[in-house]
Parts: C-alpha cells; sequence; structure tokens
C-alpha cells in the first residue's frame, strides 16, 4: 500500500514538477579510490547535562532530557536508539565541567545542580550519582549503544581572571569513578576529558600547556584501570571550538600516541533566535564558509599528531539551545546533511549532533520523543553511506550540494544530493571516472515524452523490476505541505509517522530503472543508491 501511495503521489506531481525550471547536470564520481574515510559508526548523537529550567530567549526547551532525569524506560527512546543498531551516543555538554561523581573518594557533599547566578554556566555543581550511572549503563547496554563520557577536566581548579582556570586538575574524583565503571564491567568507548575549554574556551578555558600534561596524567590512568581489560578505551580531546594554535601545541605537549582523537565543535549557523537562520541555511556560500576550520584541523593534526583522528564532537547549528521552529524542522537537514558529507571528505571520523533529545536541535521532540525530521535524515545516512568517501565532480549550480560514499554494506555508491534552489528542478547524469557511465535512454524535450518516459520508470515498484532489469533506489525527502519549517518529513511522498504500534516507521525506496533520469526536485534531498555502480575503491 506504501509503495502505491508513493507511485501515486509522485505522478500526480509531474505537472507541478515540469511547471518549475528543469536543469540538467552532470556528474562525474571518481570511483577508482577513496579520498577519505568515516567509522562505520559516524552518525553520533549527544545527552547533555543541562536541567529543565535551562533557558534562552524566554523559551525553556529541554524538559527532563538530561542525564540526570531522562527518562529511560520510554519505549520510544529505547527503539529510536535500537534502530540504528548501533548509534554511538556522547555524554557531554557545558555543565560536564561542573560534574562530580558520587563515589567513595569524594571529598565534598555531592547535591543536584541548581540555579547560581555567578557560577560557571548559571548552575551550582551537580552530582552523578552510582546509582543512575548503574541505570544508563544498563540502558545503554539493552539498547547497544556506544558509549563516550566527557569527564570534567576543571576538578581542582580555580578562575584566575575572565575565562581563564589555572592549578592542577585533581584528578581523584575521576580515577575512583573510572575505576568503579570498570569494576561494573560497563564497556565506555571513549573517555573525552573537558568540554569548551580550547583557545579562549566557552566560559572557561585552560592553556594548552595545563592541557596536554593532564591528558598524559589521565592516559595513565586508563592504562593502569584498564591493563587486565580485554578492552582499552581511546582518549578524546579537546572537546572546543577549534585554535589552531592551541590544538597543535596541545599534540604537541601531550606526545604521541596519548590523545587518539581529537574532538572539535560547530556552530555555524550563529545564535538560535536569529532570524536568518533559514537564509544562512539555504545560501550555499555561507555552509561552505564552515569547510575551512574541516581543512585546517586536517593539516594541524597531520603535521602535528598524525595518530590521532579527527571528529566533531557536538554540533547543534544554532547555539544557545537552536532554533526553535527551525532546528527541529525539515529545514535543518539541509545544513546537517550538507555537514555529515562534508565532514567525510575531510577524514571526520565521527559526528556527534547536539542533541539526541533536548533543546530545540534534538532529534528526538524533547516532550513526546517522536523523531524529527533530522532524526530520519541521521538514520539515512547510517543505513546507506558507507565509510569510503569518493570525490565527486558536478557542473550543477552551487545549489546544488553532492557527496558521494561507498555504498554501506553492499557494491556500488550511494549519492546524497541537496537541491537548496528554490525554482529550479534538475535532471542528473551520472558519469564514471572509468567512462563506464550510466546513460540516460531517452532524451527530454517536452512535457508529453518526459512524462511518458517517467511513467514508464516508475510503472512498477518494490524489491526488483517485473521484467528482471537492472534498478536503483531513490529516497526523496521534502517537508509536509512544501512547508520548510515542518516538524514532519516525507519520504518518496509519504509522510514519516511512527506506526501504529509506536515504532520507527520503514524507510522504503522507490526503484527505478538504473538507466532512467535521476530527477531532483527543487528545495529537496535525495538519497541516490547505485548498486551497478562499478567502483574499485570500494571493493
Amino acid at each position: 500500500m506504501g509503495y502505491t501511495k508513493s507511485l501515486i503521489c509522485l505522478l500526480v506531481s509531474l505537472p507541478v514538477i515540469l511547471a518549475q525550471e528543469v536543469s540538467r547536470a552532470t556528474m562525474v564520481v571518481d570511483s577508482a579510490t577513496t579520498i577519505a574515510e568515516t567509522d562505520d559508526n559516524f552518525i553520533c548523537a549527544t545527552i547533555d547535562w543541562w536541567p529543565h529550567d535551562k533557558c534562552n530567549y524566554n523559551q525553556c526547551p529541554w524538559g527532563y532530557s538530561s542525564v540526570i532525569n531522562l527518562d529511560l524506560s520510554h519505549p520510544l527512546l529505547s527503539k529510536a536508539i535500537q534502530a540504528f543498531r548501533p548509534l554511538r551516543i556522547r555524554i557531554g555538554g557545558s555543565l560536564q565541567d561542573r560534574v562530580v561523581y558520587d563515589v567513595e573518594n569524594l571529598k565534598s557533599p555531592c547535591h543536584p545542580f541548581r540555579k547560581m547566578k555567578d557560577a560557571l554556566f548559571g548552575f551550582s555543581k551537580g552530582c552523578l550519582h552510582m546509582n543512575r550511572w548503574d541505570e544508563l549503563n544498563h540502558f545503554f547496554s539493552r539498547t547497544g549503544a556506544i558509549v563516550i563520557f566527557g569527564l570534567n577536566a576543571l576538578h581542582g581548579r580555580h578562575q584566575i581572571s575572565k575565562n581563564i582556570w589555572a592549578g592542577a586538575w585533581d584528578s581523584n574524583n575521576a580515577l575512583g569513578f573510572i575505576n568503579y565503571t570498570v569494576s561494573k564491567g560497563y564497556k565506555i568507548d571513549s573517555w573525552e576529558f573537558g568540554n569548551e575549554l580550547s583557545g579562549a574556551g566557552v566560559g572557561a578555558s585552560v592553556s594548552a600547556e595545563i592541557y596536554g600534561k593532564d591528558l598524559i596524567a589521565l592516559k595513565k590512568i586508563i592504562h593502569d584501570l584498564y591493563k587486565d581489560s580485554d578492552y582499552k578505551p581511546s582518549l578524546i580531546a579537546p572537546g572546543g571550538f577549534f585554535d589552531k594554535q592551541w590544538f597543535a601545541r596541545l599534540l604537541q605537549v601531550s606526545g604521541s600516541d596519548i590523545v587518539n582523537i581529537m574532538t572539535h565543535h560547530i556552530y555555524n549557523l550563529g545564535p538560535g533566535d536569529d532570524p536568518n537562520l533559514v537564509k544562512k541555511i539555504l545560501d550555499p556560500h555561507y555552509l561552505s564558509k564552515i569547510e575551512e576550520t574541516f581543512r585546517n584541523l586536517q593539516l594541524t593534526i597531520k603535521q602535528n599528531g598524525a595518530w590521532a583522528s579527527a571528529w566533531v564532537g557536538e554540533s547543534g547549528g544554532a547555539y544557545n539551545s537552536g532554533g526553535h521552529h527551525v532546528s527541529n524542522a525539515f529545514i535543518d537537514s539541509f545544513w546537517y546533511l550538507d555537514q555529515l558529507g562534508m565532514a567525510s571528505v575531510y577524514n571526520t571520523r565521527v559526528y556527534c549532533r547536539q542533541t539526541l533529545i533536548g533543546g530545540n536541535y534534538g532529534l528526538l521532540n524533547t516532550t513526546t520523543l517522536v523523531p524529527n525530521p533530522d532524526y530520519y535524515s541521521a538514520l539515512l545516512w547510517h543505513r546507506l553511506m558507507g565509510k569510503g568517501v569518493l570525490a565527486i565532480h558536478s557542473d550543477a549550480s552551487p545549489f546544488l550540494r553532492s557527496y558521494a560514499h561507498c555504498s554501506k554494506g553492499r557494491p556500488g555508491i550511494t549519492l546524497l544530493l541537496i537541491n537548496l534552489g528554490e525554482q529550479t528542478n534538475y535532471i542528473i547524469h551520472v558519469q564514471n571516472s572509468l567512462s563506464l557511465k550510466l546513460r540516460v535512454k531517452e532524451e527530454v524535450h517536452a512535457e508529453s515524452p518526459f512524462t511518458r518516459g517517467l511513467k514508464r520508470s516508475v510503472s512498477w515498484v518494490g524489491s526488483q523490476a517485473s521484467d528482471g532489469t537492472l534498478t536503483r533506489e531513490e529516497y526523496h525527502l521534502t517537508p509536509e505541505g512544501g512547508y520548510l519549517r515542518s516538524q514532519t518529513m516525507v519520504l518518496n511522498g509519504i509522510p514519516l509517522r511512527l506506526t501504529k504500534d509506536g515504532d520507527i516507521p520503514k524507510l522504503d525506496p522507490v526503484h527505478l530503472n538504473v538507466n532512467s533520469p535521476i530527477y531532483i526536485r527543487h528545495l529537496s534531498i535525495s538519497f541516490i543508491v547505485l548498486p551497478n555502480f562499478d567502483a574499485p575503491a570500494c571493493a
């Protein structure tokens, strides 16, 4: 029934499609070699520490979504995570450097976060009780999550001037916490040290020299506590905004093989209350500005610490909890998927979205836990885009963004095509750099032949063509009702809603003849899976 509805929607929309401006574009995929590589589990999402009374712009969008108070028994939370099989989850955020762990060697009281006017980020220190840590780990084990935990890197330090903190890091509380974690057999994939303390910092900063020495000490703690374990977690730092000189110095001071992963944060859309958020998202030149950061980080690691890999440790687009009716709407997927594509090109191994739940930028609605559009964008990327990144060259307008990867878990390649154009639709010709071209058999000169050709191409929908011809898969994403701020994503003409049993819906493609035109409509996003595309780089 779903396939039939998809077919009907596509054919009914033909008159509207053909009334728009149609442009041809040729894309050449270099299939001989990969240009970069991601981790198999590239998609990551965060769970933050913010209490329910964290507010921005007269809104308090966090509800009960924090590490401390999130309802781990909610069936939709488990289903949303399990759909990724697995999802990488980072526990961290601004308040992580205010968290104390309620273990035996804690020498101070362990109270909940509470508002405190003159305190860092406006909140007191907060407590992670070990019974809650037990609950979280049982939940992560049950859902198969891959866990990154951000440690407090300010414990024991003191503020010496605005934003600048000094003094020795007191590692005792972290040591006791990690020791407890190891003793319980909880599997932590990576330990991250500090949050946004790099460079000028956000609220607080620590010099690269001090930070680097602390990382050496933390590495030794991890090594000693895991010496009898078959599993050795990675060490991640610094979890802050990229500062070339600071990042380079950190790698130099800490030395070879101390830091396994360099994480940086991205909020390139500006504050969440910016009235120009939508305009920025639809401007390809604005989206491309952040490319310099990816390029410079890649170069910094190559020159100063080639043993480390690059991750985006936190990115929500717009900071201060995200943009209301933007970060949780379809429009945000233009920014989000473009970020995933761009980051991959520069050997970013993992990309952590702020947040899984909480704020305006959650993949899940803070109150209902119903998936927002970006959840489905993340899930499609995770299922379709493999770790091998391919170069793709296009003669289209900059408003048509294009990325190519080896397909995940099967032969061929997958394209991600993002059409930011408000009026222009595209007919795409994909060519192989090895000269094995996907030729369009039918010339498109007028409405009638195009309509007839497209109808022939989509006269069947399913796992294979009735006549046995070679096929491709297409996943076309649009907003419900054409409204860019809609919180409902439409896949191939079908709105994505939870099933009657409260399950994540199936994400079914449309199957088309491999030689038919690839059509991309205006203000839409498409994943195109080409299983028969000869790509030696993906073998």
